[in-house]
C-alpha cells in the first residue's frame, strides 16, 4: 500500500468525499420534522393558568 501512486490516493479521497457528501445530503433530506399545529398551540396557551403562587 505505501507504494501506491499519488493519483490513486487522490482518487480514493475523491470517492470518499463524494460518498460522505451524498450520505449527508440523503440524511438531511430524508428527515421530515413535524410542523406544530398553530390552533392547538393557541388553545393550550389560552387554557393554561398563569397565576403565580409565591
Amino acid at each position: 500500500m505505501p507504494q501506491m501512486a499519488p493519483i490513486s490516493w487522490l482518487f480514493l479521497f475523491g470517492i470518499f468525499s463524494i460518498t460522505l457528501i451524498m450520505f449527508n445530503i440523503m440524511n438531511y433530506y430524508s428527515f421530515l420534522p413535524k410542523t406544530p399545529n398553530i390552533e392547538k398551540m393557541n388553545q393550550s396557551f389560552k387554557s393554561t393558568s398563569l397565576n403565580w403562587k409565591w
